[in-house]
């Protein structure tokens, strides 16, 4: 995976939400290597680090070709962006395209520590 760079948070003694949103998130599913389509949503709280958009957008970009169930690809965008920004908090959402009738939302959060 591409690798997701940061920059120092502008106001890290102040709690305020980030939220990016990538309305053309691509992977394939194990199962049938057909292409899946959703919307990928990371809403987080930073500590002391921001996530950089072009890193960001080329980190999710890197799942194109990967096969991997909607529930591990969400799951693995979260430890991921925890590792890189050791967030207050953060939350990723997928809401992936209709198939066979059925669409999905995949939701996994992380709670860290408040600073002293």
């Amino acid at each position: 995976m591409a690798e997701i760079e940061t920059f120092d948070n502008p106001h890290p003694n102040r709690d305020y939400v980030i939220t990016h949103v990538a309305p053309e998130f691509t992977s394939v599913c194990p199962k049938t290597g057909q292409p899946d389509f959703g919307a990928i949503e990371i809403e987080y709280v930073a500590d002391k680090r921001c996530a950089e958009l072009k890193s960001l957008k080329l980190y999710l970009q890197s799942y194109r070709n990967v096969g991997v169930f909607y529930e591990d690809v969400i799951n693995r965008i979260l430890d991921d962006l925890v590792a890189a920004l050791s967030p207050r908090r953060l939350t990723v959402t997928g809401r992936f395209t209709p198939r066979g009738g059925m669409h999905s939302i995949i939701r996994a959060s992380y709670e860290g520590s408040r600073p002293q």
